[in-house]
C-alpha cells in the first residue's frame, strides 16, 4: 500500500494559513490526477487545491471551516488499492463529472442548496457561470401562487419574544484578512504621516486629455507618481528581512491597488510600473479592479508588491491611519477631494484640495525621510506635466 499525503502547501506569496472551506470528494472516492480535491480561502484569494496523483480517498484529517497552517495534511489518497481492488469490483465505476466552474460560483450553489453538477453551464466550454445557478434555482423553485382559501386569519394577540441578534460567519477572506491585519501591526511600528495636495491642476490634464480621446483615471496617475517618488527614495521600496538582517531594495517596482470587494479587501499588483506609460497603468488597473470584482483574480495577479496604494477617494473621508500590506514597508492613502480657498501670491482662489496619508515602518524609514518622500510626492501630483516627461 501506497499512500500519499495531500498537504495545504503555499498558494500565494507569504501565506502562512487557509481554511478549508469545502471538500470535492469524500472517502472512499476515486480520483484522478489533477482533479480539484478541496477548497480553500486564503487572505488574497480562494483556490483550489488538484490531486497529485490518482488514487482513491484513503482518508479526510481535517473538517470544512477549519483554519489550517501550511505544510498540514488535510487528505490521505492511496495510490495502489486502485490497482488491488479492481479485480474484485462486478463493474467499473463511472468517474465523477468533472464540473468546469469557478470557486465563486461553487460557492454561491453550495450556499444555495444546488447540485452543481445538475447545472447546465453557458459559459466557454460549458462553464457554469453563477447566471447558470441562479436560473436553475429558479426553474427548480418555481412557486405556485397561494390558494385564497388557505390564507389564514391573522391572530388577534401575537406573543411579543425577544429579537435574535444578526450571526456573520468570521471566517473565509474576512477572517484570513483579520489575521494579515493583526500580523502586520503587531509587527510593524506603524507612524503616518498627513499631507495635503493641490490637485486642480492634474484635475485639469485629466480633463484635456479626455477631451483629447484618451482617459486616463486620477488612480493611474497616483501609480505613476508613487513609483517616481520610490525611485529618489527606494527605502519605501524595500522588504525588511529581520532573520538575514537585512533591508532588501526592490529593483522592480510592482504598485498594490487596495480593492473593496464584496468578499473583502484584495490587493491585485501591477507588475514593473516603470516599464509601463500612464495609459497601460489606466487599462490594467480598470481590468484588475473587474478581476476583483468577479473573485476571478489569479495567483500571479496578487503576489510580488513592493508598494500598495489605497485609492479611498470616492468613498468619501479626510484622512486615515492606514495598516500596512505586510511585508511591505510604506502604504499611502488618497482621500477625498474637496475645493477649498487656498491663498497663491497673496491672494484667495478656490483649489481642489485633497489628503493623503502615508504609514511607514519606523524600522526602515525615520520621519524625515517619510516627509521628503511624501514633499516629492505632492510636487508632481501638483506639476503633473512632470510625470508626461517620463518616456514610460
Amino acid at each position: 500500500m501506497m499512500l500519499v499525503e495531500v498537504k495545504l502547501h503555499d498558494i500565494g506569496e507569504g501565506m502562512t494559513e487557509g481554511e478549508v472551506l469545502t471538500y470535492f470528494v469524500k472517502k472512499g472516492d476515486r480520483v484522478k490526477s489533477d482533479q480539484p480535491l478541496v477548497e480553500v480561502q486564503t487572505d488574497k484569494m480562494t483556490a483550489e487545491l488538484p490531486s497529485p496523483i490518482s488514487g482513491i480517498v484513503r482518508d479526510i484529517l481535517i473538517e470544512e471551516g477549519t483554519n489550517v497552517t501550511v505544510g498540514t495534511t488535510l487528505l490521505i489518497i492511496d495510490t495502489e488499492e486502485i490497482h488491488s481492488d479492481s479485480s474484485h469490483r462486478p463493474e467499473k465505476p463511472l468517474p465523477k463529472k468533472r464540473i468546469i466552474a469557478a470557486p465563486h460560483t461553487r460557492r454561491i450553489a453550495r450556499e444555495l442548496g444546488v447540485d452543481i453538477e445538475q447545472v447546465v453551464g453557458s459559459g466557454p466550454i460549458g462553464r457554469v457561470t453563477d447566471e447558470d445557478i441562479y436560473k436553475f434555482v429558479s426553474k427548480a423553485e418555481n412557486p405556485a401562487p397561494p390558494l385564497v382559501e388557505e390564507i389564514e386569519e391573522a391572530p388577534k394577540q401575537m406573543k411579543i419574544s425577544p429579537i435574535n441578534p444578526v450571526e456573520i460567519p468570521f471566517k473565509g477572506r474576512r477572517k484570513q484578512i483579520a489575521a494579515k491585519m493583526t500580523k502586520s501591526l503587531y509587527t510593524i511600528p506603524h507612524v503616518t504621516h498627513f499631507e495635503e495636495v493641490d490637485v486642480t491642476n492634474l484635475l485639469s490634464l485629466k480633463n484635456e486629455l479626455k477631451d483629447d480621446g484618451t482617459n486616463i483615471s486620477v488612480a493611474a496617475f497616483f501609480i505613476k507618481a508613487i513609483y517616481l517618488a520610490l525611485k529618489d527614495y527606494p527605502i519605501f521600496n524595500s522588504i525588511l528581512d529581520e532573520e538575514k538582517e537585512i533591508i532588501q531594495l526592490k529593483q522592480e517596482y510592482n504598485i498594490g491597488v487596495a480593492v473593496d470587494t464584496k468578499e473583502g479587501l484584495i490587493v491585485p499588483v501591477i507588475h514593473h510600473v516603470e516599464q509601463k506609460s500612464l495609459k497601460t497603468i489606466h487599462q490594467e488597473m480598470k481590468e484588475y479592479i473587474q478581476k476583483a470584482q468577479d473573485n476571478k483574480l489569479t495567483r500571479e495577479d496578487i503576489t510580488g508588491g513592493t508598494f500598495t496604494i489605497s485609492n479611498v477617494g470616492p468613498l468619501g473621508g479626510i484622512g486615515a491611519t492606514p495598516i500596512i500590506n505586510y511585508p511591505e514597508s510604506a502604504l499611502v492613502a488618497f482621500h477625498k477631494t474637496k475645493k477649498r480657498p487656498a491663498v497663491i501670491n497673496d491672494e484667495i482662489v478656490i483649489r481642489s484640495i485633497m489628503n493623503i496619508s502615508m504609514s511607514f515602518d519606523h524600522r526602515v524609514a525615520d520621519g524625515a525621510t517619510a516627509v521628503a518622500f511624501t514633499n516629492r510626492l505632492v510636487s508632481l501630483l501638483e506639476n503633473p506635466s512632470k510625470m508626461l516627461l517620463e518616456l514610460k
